[in-house]
């Protein structure tokens, strides 16, 4: 039977990992069409669009290791999402349905722009500010996504940082609290 509670609560989750993947892939999709590799567009301050094609990890790293990369994505997808699922906050669904959706973006780019091996292709890259590596919509959504998981976890340490598992006589389920009895 299909727990309609447990849909309802992640809609919010898989709408923005959908936004996430579609508005990365069709950026991408205009960068391909719209943007030759060599030239590059100055759009204000140290903002310019210029084409990268990358077979490494997040931010142009590790180049050439795509395949290991996207086994270490899924990975990490499992446990983030364990992780944040046992947070049980909307804020923490959220962060895992934008990190989500950022990261199928690019392993559909390494998948689909593959010449045929395993998750070998090429991540498109196209926003570049010149004192960071170039990189697309799915790598900051990732690197958002991260930041506010980390942030509603830190928060969710403080809120039960003071609600220890250690009882007291006083507050013990035996017991009952005494409120000052």
């Amino acid at each position: 039977m299909v727990d309609m509670k447990k849909i309802s609560i992640w809609a919010p989750a898989v709408a923005a990992g959908s936004a996430v993947l579609m508005s990365d892939q069709l950026s991408k999709w205009w960068a391909l069409s719209a943007l030759d590799e060599h030239q590059i567009i100055d759009l204000f301050w140290t903002l310019r669009l210029r084409l990268v094609f990358n077979t490494g990890a997040a931010f142009s790293q590790g180049e050439g290791l795509g395949p290991i990369f996207a086994v270490l994505v899924l990975v990490v997808l499992i446990v983030v999402a364990r992780h944040g699922a046992k947070l049980n906050d909307p804020r923490a669904r959220l962060a895992i349905g934008i990190i989500t959706g950022g990261a199928l973006g690019n392993l559909a780019d390494r998948l689909f722009r593959s010449d045929g091996s395993f998750f070998n292709g090429a991540v498109v890259d196209f926003i570049d500010l010149q004192w960071w590596p170039v990189f697309n919509v799915a790598d900051a959504a990732v690197v958002m996504g991260g930041l506010l998981i980390i942030l509603v976890g830190v928060a969710h340490d403080r809120t039960h940082a003071g609600q220890g598992t250690q009882t007291s006589p006083e507050t013990s389920p035996e017991r009952g609290a005494t409120h000052g009895d």
